[in-house]
Order: C-alpha cells, then structure tokens, then sequence
C-alpha cells in the first residue's frame, strides 16, 4: 500500500460545492470532469443531450438570486456525480425540472432519454412542491397533502431509490442557496429539511449529504446558536489542530510499528452533530472535550480489531463508550468500531475504526452501491440491496394499514427521528435484534410478529422474569411468554412502547376489535359484557334494550325468555346459573331485537339443548320470514 500523509482533515465528508454565479458551460465542464474520475466510459453523449436540452427548455428562466435557471439543475447533477452515481441518475438530475417547468413531455423525455431516465425525472416531478412540515397548527387540509406528498415520496423510493438520491441533492442546492428567500421560507424550508430530508439522509447512509443538511437547517433555524459556535469553534483552531495532529502522528506510528497498513485522519465535528451533544447533554461548548474525532482506515476486518488492540494498549478506554458497529451493524448500512479514550493531558476523544469498503460506505451509504461497475461483458451488474432497504418496506406495509393521515405523519416523524440511537439485544436463538433505545419486551415481542405482541403475557430477560416496562439493555436475551387465554393488548403498553412498529400494530389490534364491535351495537347484539351477572335476567333484558335506546321491542322479553327456557328463572341473577343457562341468556338478549344475524358461541352445539336446529326454530317463532344468517363466534361470559 501506498504511504499517505496522516493529517488532520476539516470540513471532510462534504459533498463538492460551486461557486456562485458561474457560467454555466463552466459548470457543465466540472460536472464532466468529476464523472470521468470516477466513470469507466469515455461516451459523455448523453449528459452533453442532456445539458443541451435543459439549457433550451429553461433559457428564458431566473432563479431568486438572478442566475439563469440551469445553474440550479447543473449544480444538481454535480451532487449526483460527487455521490458516483450513474449516468442515467446524472441525466435524471440535468432534466428534473424540464417536465414540471417547461412544454416538454414525459413522453419526449422517454424518446430522447430511454425508459430510465423518464422513470426517474417522473418520480422527481410527482412529489409536487407541497410542504411536508409546517409551523404551529396545521389546517386538515394542509395535513391531507403532506401526508399524500410523503406517501408518493416513499413510494417512488420503493419503485427506484435513485429518485430520492435526486431530490436530497436537490433539497441540498436549495438549500446552500437559501439566503435568497424570505426569512419565513427559509424557517420552513429549514424545518422541512431537518424532520424529513436529514433523517432520510441518515436512514440511506448517506453522510455526505446529511452533514452538509444538519449543517444548512441549523444555520437557518437557529442562525445566533449557528454563529457562535462557528466563531467558538474558529478562536481556537491552531491550538485544537494541533492537539490532534499530535494524537495522530502518535496513533499512526504505533500502528505502524504493529505491522498494521493503515491511514490515519483526524477531524473536528461539525457544528450540527456538536450542537445535539450540547442540548442533549445541557452543557456549553467549553465542557463538550470530544469535538473531534481519530479515524483510522485499515484493508481488512481482522486488520480493525487488531488496531483496536493496538489503541486500547496505548490510551485508557472510557468504560461503556466501545461499540462494535461491525459484528452488528446500524440499519443504514453503517460499520465500524468507536471507542472513546482519554488523552495524555486527560481530554477524552473518539477514535473510529473501519476498512475503506466500509469507510465508502459510510459516506456514499446506499449510493455506494449505485456507482458504475461494468462487468466483464459490458453490462451492469445487477444490484440485490432490498435487505438494507427494511425501514422502507416498513413505512410502505404503514400505508396500506393507515387511513389516518395525522397518525401516519407522527408514526413517520417518530420512525425517522434522527436523535434516536439504538439498543441490540438477542432473541433465545441468537438472532440479532436492533431496536429504539428504551424499547421494552413489548417492542421486542411485536419486533418478531404481531401474533406473538398480541398474545404476549410476559416475558425473560437473560433468564430471569421482568415486567413488561423493563428497558432493555445491549445484550439482553429477551424470551417472550406468550398465552392463547391472552385477550390481547392493553392501551397502557402504547404509553410503555418506544418503537414506531409496535405503536402501529398494537393501534392495528384495537382498530379491528372497534371495528367489530362497532358492527355488533348497529344490529343490537352486545358481546362483552354480553350481561350483567349481578342483576336478574328479566332486568338484564329491560337495561339492554334501554341502553341500545330500543324500549320498542319490551313487549319481546316475556315471548324471547319462554323460547330459550328461561322465564321460570327470569329473576334470578346469571351469577348463579350454570354455564348452559349463561347461554340462554345470552341468545335472549340477541334475539329480543329484530337482528340481521347472529354469532352463536361455538359450545352452543354441543354443550346446550339449544343447538343450531332449535335456534332456527327460535327464530322462525320470534321472526317470521325474516332471513338471518348465523355465524360461530366465541363469547367468553362475565363469571
């Protein structure tokens, strides 16, 4: 391996960015010369038709600032190309806006462009300019079409994830050139892209962008916060860049000497990552000590853990601060190895371990695996990610469940919510599952399947039984106790419950079981309670038919109680009778009122003389010719 230089690197994992008002042939010229880095074809044919294109279809528009238009797309591509995505992604980028601004067709872009390219710039164009977040109080129409515009969102991810590549570096050159707009389109834009934008960035991997974007919202959200840091930060840069020169000259040579090839970098947080550290930890900059961070890069997994070796022997490790991302990675892809340790002086700071495939794909996140490769047959090789791509079919099997656009934006926002870290914990195989901090049983139970959320009754933790709230911890080995006798679900779990996934299906249960019951008070029949066991059965007839405001039908108790054989015990409490006589009681109550059908308890047939045959009888008695459909259905009756 060749030797670098191991320095200190600031403003690093940035995506490349243009100067303003540049000319735009200048530009289209820097956008072919960051493709041919990384593109292993010399045929620049169709970018070139595509800049031509755009150029004519937006010649006569101006962007705020007072720059042609095709400044805006230009700069856009350039993103995509920094990202070493493909050309089609590239072309797709050029023409986003052709269809939505200009005359131009979806069907002219399919005949200049192919099948791909008019798929992509399609699904840009469908996510219309609607605002997905807002300040305060949102009207239920303005909430219909954010939630619409997100759906259409996810939805064209799931078709082609390169349209969301589009439309973050498109959200990106908005937003570097933001200071154009008025101050309260800046606040929502800002806002929008902190809640959706960022955290999409993070979910894909892609740090190169999400830097960048935490980095543009805060400027703009909490302008005062933004520049004191940046001024905080700059007042002491020589001394800071110095002290960590020092760690990495010290780290590089000891690695070196371990017969380890590595690269060595160190660099300084960037202001949004420092600014969640000192909210969420209520201290001031002058108390935050690990504002920068060591990295080293190595060729193979074995190489990472013996680095960590080498580190841990060299610097005294911070009890509780390893994480070993690389034996169980973060659902967007991430792997490496984080330590925190403490200085010669005694000032902590993060060393991150990685090989340079994962330090790729830290960076690119699943645009990595979008860079051109041709094979050895001239054609691309087909790319099987959908494993990175789970949190995505999630947010997809949420729509299909979900009429509610206001709990399908909360779910959403909870789901993506970037400050959330995660814990890992291990089913009673072995099996890896990573869940929200502060998830509990109940989380993980609904983690496996619904089935097993709902029928859950208790669970394990690393062999000892725990309550249900118990928090679990990296590590734990959580078996869940599950029961048929269960009767599903409480509310309360949804107070106790940290993940979005069990909130949805626990809400899922109760929705269904509303629905039911909902269908049973329309026709009269009442299942739990089916009656009230400490009044007499006579009374329990009269409250039903109060309660269900159907007074009319009070002269039908004294014919209903004669027909299931009740009316010799008509005042006598049900707490009292056997468990045939419960069912007598309750088929009373089912029948005292014209139903459209009725839901016999299956030990109806065979454990009372009141079977299927007699219950027609019944019927044919207390309703002629009046057509009633009969369904089994299990009533557990109040003892």
């Amino acid at each position: 391996m060749t030797e670098e230089k191991n320095e200190v690197i600031f403003d690093d994992d940035k995506i490349s960015k243009s100067e303003e008002f540049v000319n735009p042939d200048e530009l289209y010229q820097e956008l072919i010369q960051c493709v041919q880095k990384y593109h292993p074809s010399d045929d620049i044919s169709m970018i070139e038709k595509a800049y031509k294109v755009a150029s004519e279809a937006h010649k006569n528009q101006f962007r705020k600032s007072g720059e042609p238009y095709i400044i805006h797309p230009l700069n856009v591509a350039i993103i995509l190309a920094d990202l070493k995505l493909d050309k089609e992604t590239i072309v797709a980028g050029i023409l986003h806006d052709v269809v939505e601004d200009t005359v131009m067709t979806e069907d002219d872009l399919r005949r200049e462009f192919g099948d791909d390219v008019a798929l992509l710039v399609d699904g840009v164009t469908k996510l219309e300019k609607i605002p997905l977040s807002g300040n305060g109080e949102q009207s239920d129409a303005k909430l219909e079409m954010q939630a619409e515009n997100l759906r259409k969102m996810f939805l064209a991810m799931a078709k082609d994830i390169r349209v969301i590549m589009i439309k973050l570096a498109d959200r990106l050159h908005n937003m570097r050139t933001l200071k154009y707009k008025t101050p309260e389109s800046q606040q929502r834009i800002a806002k929008e892209t902190l809640e959706i934008y960022c955290p999409i960035a993070q979910r894909l991997g892609i740090s190169k962008l999400k830097i960048e974007l935490d980095d543009l919202s805060l400027k703009y959200l909490e302008p005062d916060i933004y520049y004191d840091l940046v001024d905080k930060i700059a007042v002491r840069k020589s001394v800071r860049e110095k002290y960590i020169q020092g760690i990495v000259d010290e780290v590089s040579e000891h690695i070196k000497n371990a017969g380890i090839d590595a690269k060595v970098d160190g660099r300084v947080k960037h202001f949004f990552s420092i600014y969640k550290k000192m909210k969420n930890q209520h201290k001031t900059l002058d108390q935050i000590y690990d504002l920068f961070a060591v990295r080293i890069i190595v060729e193979t997994v074995k190489d990472c853990y013996a680095a960590l070796g080498v580190i841990h022997e060299m610097y005294k490790p911070i009890p509780g601060r390893f994480k070993d991302y690389i034996a169980m990675p973060k659902a967007n892809m991430y792997q490496s190895l984080h330590t925190t340790l403490i200085g010669s002086n005694g000032q902590p700071f993060e060393i991150q371990i990685r090989t340079f495939e994962m330090h790729r794909v830290a960076e690119y996140g699943i645009a990595a695996h979008w860079k051109y490769k041709e094979a050895s047959d001239g054609k691309k090789p087909e790319v099987q990610e959908e494993e990175k791509l789970v949190w995505l079919r999630q947010i997809l099997e949420w729509q299909r469940d979900m009429s509610d656009n206001k709990e399908f934006m909360n779910l959403l926002k909870n789901d993506l919510d970037l400050f959330s870290d995660s814990v890992y914990c291990f089913t009673p195989t072995g099996d890896v599952k990573n869940l929200p901090a502060g998830s509990t049983p109940i989380d993980f139970a609904y983690s496996i399947h619904s089935a097993v959320g709902n029928k859950m009754v208790g669970a394990r933790v690393n062999g000892k039984l725990v309550t249900i709230d118990y928090k679990i911890n990296n590590g734990d080995r959580i078996e869940i106790i599950t029961s048929q006798n269960s009767k599903g679900p409480s509310r309360d779990w949804l107070n106790v419950v940290k993940s979005t996934q069990a909130k949805n299906k626990i809400n899922q249960w109760f929705k269904k079981e509303l629905k039911e019951d909902n269908i049973l008070k329309d026709f009269g029949i009442m299942i739990e309670p089916v009656f009230f066991p400490q009044i007499s059965v006579e009374e329990n007839l009269k409250l039903y038919l109060k309660i269900h405001k159907k007074e009319q039908y009070q002269d039908n108790i004294e014919k209903i109680l004669k027909l299931v054989g009740l009316w010799e015990a008509k005042d006598r409490k049900p707490i009292d009778f056997s468990f045939g006589m419960k069912q007598r009681t309750a088929l009373a109550l089912a029948l005292v009122t014209e139903p459209q059908f009725v839901l016999l308890d299956e030990p109806f047939v065979g454990l009372d003389p009141i079977g299927v045959k007699n219950l027609l009888e019944i019927l044919k008695i207390m309703w002629p010719g009046k057509a009633v459909k009969i369904f089994l259905y299990y009533i557990s009756f109040p003892s």
